[in-house]
């Protein structure tokens, strides 16, 4: 019997106290979301998005983002991101990085679709592309490592569909631009395995690298933990996901803030790591603490969430399966 061709391991980054909340009507206090950073470091996860540095006055979920990083712990081979959207973003996670409370990685962001760019930032490319590349300068003299998403890389509800050139065009342009990391995102979760495939294929060609690109799915449609595996098996070993399968685009235009957290939605953090790890493929993760953590976060948010690994747990074997860390529900 043939093994499929899959990393022996991957790094996932969760992004709860990020993307998780950002569509929160209420906004989640800052002694929770640090409890839950910590839950989150504790399971051992490496990479964890933790906050924005967006102007509260349209995102007041992160109005908290220097009381967090002041607060959360800080072991050593743990890094936390930050999304910056513009140059006032940036120059506060520069002054928190000289406080001594700083983020590893700062994300810019710019959409494949123009539309979902002007809508998301009030800017279109040759306005916003000016701007980011000054940006990436001050971030890469001030140290920090920088992530380049490029949004909307499947297609956008805007605009309908989107050529893979154009997403191949701007991801070269964020490396270019000193990116250490590119994020190809699936905003609004159209993607398909067949596309996804094709996607990763065709990329390789053009210098990107299962060291050098970000996997992010929404799943929207339910499509996402299928498009997750896909890129596993393109040889993909960075993965974005969210506990509860929480977060996703902002609601649009037409859309009340209930359907958009009803039907948008992350990858599920706590399905993710399972459904590698009984695949073979190692996270690093407790994956008991991380159904503690998925659990804590339907109290905090007040509500069910959308991991089925919660409700069900980890697929059960023999004990001789069960000895690792990772199939620890301890």
């Amino acid at each position: 019997m043939k093994d499929l061709p899959l990393p022996q391991e991957v790094a996932v980054c969760e992004c709860w106290a990020r993307e998780g909340v950002q569509n929160e009507s209420a906004v989640i206090p800052t002694e929770a979301k640090v409890q839950m950073i910590t839950r989150l470091v504790e399971a051992g996860f490496r990479r964890i998005e933790a906050v924005s540095f967006a102007h509260p006055k349209y995102l007041p979920q992160f109005a908290d983002a220097e009381t967090i990083l002041q607060q959360i712990p800080r072991p050593e081979g743990v890094g936390y991101r930050a999304i910056v959207a513009n140059m006032r973003a940036l120059e506060r996670c520069v002054e928190a990085k000289k406080n001594g409370h700083g983020v590893n990685e700062a994300a810019f962001v710019l959409a494949a679709s123009e539309a979902y760019n002007l809508a998301n930032v009030r800017m279109s490319h040759a306005e916003n592309k000016p701007l980011l590349e000054e940006m990436c300068r001050i971030a890469l003299a001030e140290g920090m490592d920088i992530i380049g998403w490029v949004l909307t890389s499947f297609g956008c509800e805007l605009a309908g569909d989107v050529a893979v050139e154009q997403v191949r065009d701007l991801g070269r342009w964020w490396l270019d631009n000193g990116a250490r990391l590119v994020g190809f995102g699936d905003t609004h979760g159209v993607a398909n395995p067949a596309q996804v495939y094709r996607f990763y294929d065709y990329l390789a060609n053009y210098g990107f690298t299962p060291e050098n690109v970000i996997v992010h799915f929404h799943d929207t449609r339910g499509n996402g933990m299928a498009n997750s595996v896909t890129a596993l098996q393109c040889g993909m070993i960075n993965f974005d996901s969210s506990l509860g399968a929480a977060g996703g685009p902002p609601a649009f235009a037409g859309q009340t803030a209930e359907a958009s957290l009803s039907t948008a939605g992350n990858c599920a953090t706590e399905d993710m790591v399972c459904l590698f790890s009984e695949m073979g493929v190692k996270t690093g993760i407790n994956i008991g603490l991380l159904l503690q953590a998925g659990l804590e976060a339907e109290k905090i948010m007040g509500r069910p969430l959308r991991a089925n690994t919660v409700r069900r747990g980890p697929v059960p074997h023999q004990s001789q399966f069960g000895t690792n860390q990772e199939r620890s529900l301890s």
